[in-house]
């Protein structure tokens, strides 16, 4: 008895020919733009591409790609031909791209040409990479990807099952080396399904703007998966997603759903004057995830544009948002309710349920948890406890339901013997109308005892008082005992691509 084809391209992809929708565009780009039906043949001649390169099923390719039309034809391309596509961070250094490269034992890399630059100093200590594919430029001596493309001959999707590995992503590393995860097929539409379609709805007439990269897990789910899943448009920004430039953006394609990190929301409630800047009027929903979106800026995006922000929470391990807000339902200073088709618990140190208003580590059941992580089998064991996943993430449920966050496990600290939660009292010091940005972290007193030590990043130049004026801020925002007892102001704070704060790097100057 045959199985339907448990391969993700056919539902993301190929479906869409059968249902009437391959003049349509899938992607825009620029003044570029590929359609389903483009995308379709296309991404049927990398098996053939491949062949002539000598990799198979269960090889791996590496994409260091832009957001750009090419990007979703390797991917699917890819998992039509059996092979693992592992897209990757664009912002790396040489180093880090040797120890991805080497860990994953990728035969091939796709490279957009102005990201070539950075990779030359490591390309002869590679010795699995087998080609090299360049992108939108001169290949300088290496392959030409649309050249090599056009010499295909088109070939259908290989039969795979839905628990077969589809692809790996590599998690941004904010507190250590990267670790490849691992998902399978039946994850991409697990994640359509529950989000996409029971969060946000998406339908057909949608147009989708993903400031947030493809190249991690939910800029995946936003700027691909769940637009294909429906067969609406994506929009694709290949550059740096400043307030400039994606204000210029939405002016052009007037999207219906907006996706973004705290950090760029503040930046671009920050630059906005009171009235809503032009392309936000067609908007319908704006999603954000990567951190706790402040209450702040939440309640301004709100007043200025007139839509609300759901703010999520995700992980590259989960592969997208499984706690959220919803439409018309929004709850700013919180994370919301379960995403339908998740369970989540909260526990302490000792695996125990904590119960009432009490903190504890979150943990996540749902099916589009991913297998594991490539060559790390005890943190793999630590992680992935059968069913549940641990997040990492330290969260309080409220009376109603909904959950709080309050920082990561690793960047809780106590103070006079009492928890005490970073994100909190970031809130409290963003609140502050001088205050851009905010991180918090311990340091050490004159009596060897932890206290809150924060680092502050300022709208524009302020009083001198400044300093004093923010402790006496969150001393009435949040109670006396938690306030930063030392305030730095700095230019900017550590990130990640994703836009997550590395606490790591502020501890170990604080």
């Amino acid at each position: 008895m045959s199985r339907p084809n448990g391969n993700a391209a056919h539902h993301f992809v190929d479906r869409h020919l059968e249902q009437g929708r391959g003049g349509k565009a899938a992607f825009l780009e620029g003044n570029r733009s590929l359609t389903y039906g483009e995308l379709a043949e296309r991404s049927d001649r990398m098996a053939d591409l491949y062949a002539r390169h000598g990799l198979g099923p269960e090889d791996r390719a590496a994409m260091i790609l832009l957001d750009v039309i090419e990007f979703p034809i390797v991917f699917w391309g890819s998992l039509k031909a059996g092979v693992i596509p592992v897209p990757l961070n664009t912002l790396l250094s040489a180093d880090h791209y040797r120890f991805i490269l080497r860990d994953s034992r990728a035969k091939a890399l796709f490279v957009s040409a102005p990201l070539l630059e950075t990779l030359r100093p490591i390309l002869d200590d590679l010795p699995c990479l087998q080609a090299i594919f360049v992108v939108g430029g001169d290949p300088e001596g290496f392959l030409d990807f649309a050249a090599e493309l056009a010499e295909g001959t088109p070939r259908p999707a290989i039969e795979a099952s839905p628990d077969e590995t589809a692809f790996w992503l590599y998690s941004s590393g904010s507190t250590g080396t990267p670790k490849g995860v691992r998902h399978v097929h039946s994850s991409l539409q697990g994640t359509a399904d529950s989000y996409a379609a029971e969060v946000l709805g998406i339908g057909e007439e949608d147009l989708v703007f993903s400031a947030a990269k493809l190249f991690f897990a939910y800029g995946l789910g936003n700027g691909m998966t769940f637009p294909l899943s429906v067969g609406a448009t994506a929009a694709l920004l290949p550059g740096r997603p400043t307030p400039q430039s994606v204000f210029e953006l939405m002016s052009q394609i007037q999207p219906t759903i907006f996706c973004g990190v705290p950090t760029l929301y503040a930046a671009m409630v920050a630059q906005m004057q009171d009235d809503a800047p032009p392309g936000c009027g067609r908007l319908r929903l704006c999603i954000s995830a990567g951190e706790a979106l402040p209450k702040e800026v939440g309640e301004s995006w709100r007043m200025r544009i007139g839509v609300d922000i759901l703010d999520g929470v995700g992980s590259t391990e989960m592969l997208h948002i499984f706690l959220s807000n919803r439409p018309g339902d929004v709850v700013y200073g919180t994370s919301g309710l379960a995403v339908p088709g998740y369970e989540l618990r909260l526990v302490d140190e000792s695996g125990q349920e904590v119960g009432g208003d009490g903190i504890g580590e979150m943990l996540v059941k749902g099916d589009t948890a991913a297998e594991g992580y490539w060559n790390k089998r005890q943190k793999s064991r630590s992680t992935f406890e059968g069913h549940w996943t641990r997040t990492g993430d330290k969260y309080q449920r409220r009376a109603d339901g909904r959950y709080v966050y309050c920082g990561r496990t690793d960047d809780m600290f106590k103070v006079s013997g009492i928890w005490v939660a970073p994100f909190e009292i970031e809130q409290a010091l963003v609140s502050h109308p001088a205050v851009l940005e905010a991180a918090v972290v311990p340091a050490l007193d004159e009596n060897g005892l932890e206290k809150p030590k924060a680092f502050v990043v300022l709208k524009q130049a302020a009083a001198d008082d400044i300093a004093l004026q923010l402790k006496e801020h969150v001393k009435a925002a949040v109670g006396k005992w938690k306030y930063p007892r030392w305030i730095d102001v700095v230019d900017s704070l550590p990130k990640t691509a994703t836009g997550k704060i590395q606490r790591f790097k502020l501890r170990a100057c604080a």
